[in-house]
């Protein structure tokens, strides 16, 4: 984007993105959880491209005069009912909450779900540092290129700079929010995990937890090259061990020093989930290393026989709602 469009952009939405964020609908779907959703259809941007951006609100936030938590969800067509066609199900994000409000088990919270930028979710979603430090023939297949060269290029300093410097700043000024680090979390799942763990240790004085759920730590989506080593309990390719290793030597640097955030991993054992395991240890000693403390500003739990859908992620989301939004 040429610099005067991009500076012409940026004025516009340093006065805030409600000029053009209008609201599309507050009744077109209700959520069968219950509370209310305010949907923005194309939420603009100076940094990634225009995106559908949910928010659901409790029954209680038009009750009360209280302010309130902030989750901010990547993949958020597939959080309420009904998901988007690809996905196995709904995150039914809505009914963990209010049943976990009912006891009194997490703060009153709302929910912001950011569609992830079709076609580019891997491009927004893998750690942009850690793939710019690797080599070109393994950057070509962490995200090869559909077109031109310039279409693989890696987008996710954009979309967390989108996350934290227009969406949060948009949603403090509309909504009754408690807009503090320590109130405000980023989960995702797969790809959506790098990325929530990323936005907190690019911006760790804006989020002050991240859920990442089946974490996808060998970060390539170019499968069909590594079919026989993605087989769980073997080897694995010395190429996606470089990959993952890339990413933890990034963290290594950046991570926040331990004390001021919340971070909950964890991943099944079947499919993809079954790769992961080595590579969440390492990524375990590397917190403990850092004076992380299990239990207290990390979790991670391993769900045996579990798969990599959003069906296995609606099934134990409780648990990293509850750590990461404790009273």
């Amino acid at each position: 984007m040429p610099d005067p469009i991009r500076r012409a952009l940026l004025t516009a939405l340093s006065g805030g993105v409600a000029a053009c964020a209008a609201p599309r609908s507050e009744t077109s779907l209700a959520p069968k959880g219950g509370g209310r959703f305010v949907d923005y259809e194309d939420f603009p941007s100076g940094f990634v491209t225009p995106r559908h951006v949910r928010v659901w609100l409790a029954p209680e936030y038009d009750a009360s005069r209280e302010p309130f938590a902030v989750l901010y969800m990547q993949d958020g067509q597939n959080l309420f009912d009904p998901p988007s066609p690809m996905a196995k199900g709904a995150w039914e994000v809505d009914r963990h909450l209010l049943a976990l409000r009912k006891a009194n088990a997490v703060r009153p919270t709302i929910v912001v779900a950011v569609w992830n930028a079709e076609g580019n979710r891997a491009r927004e979603y893998g750690p942009q540092a850690a793939i710019d430090s690797l080599p070109a023939e393994l950057r070509r297949i962490v995200a090869p290129p559909n077109g031109p060269a310039a279409d693989a290029a890696p987008l996710a300093d954009a979309y967390v700079r989108f996350l934290a410097s227009e969406l949060k700043p948009f949603i403090d000024a509309h909504y009754r929010t408690r807009a503090g680090r320590d109130d405000t979390v980023v989960m995702g799942s797969s790809m959506g995990g790098l990325i929530s763990l990323y936005a907190l240790s690019s911006f760790p004085e804006v989020f002050g937890a991240a859920g990442c759920l089946s974490t996808h730590w060998v970060i390539t989506t170019h499968y069909a090259a590594f079919q026989a080593q993605f087989a769980p309990g073997a080897s694995g390719d010395p190429r996606v061990e470089a990959m993952a290793a890339a990413y933890r030597d990034w963290l290594r640097v950046h991570l926040p020093t331990a004390g001021r955030h919340r971070l909950y991993f964890d991943h099944g054992t079947q499919g993809l989930d079954g790769l992961y395991g080595p590579h969440q240890q390492l990524v375990d000693g590397l917190l403990a290393a850092k004076g992380y403390r299990p239990g207290i500003d990390w979790t991670t739990r391993v769900f045996a026989g579990a798969p990599h859908d959003e069906s296995a992620w609606r099934e134990r989301l409780a648990i990293p709602l509850t750590f990461l939004l404790r009273t």
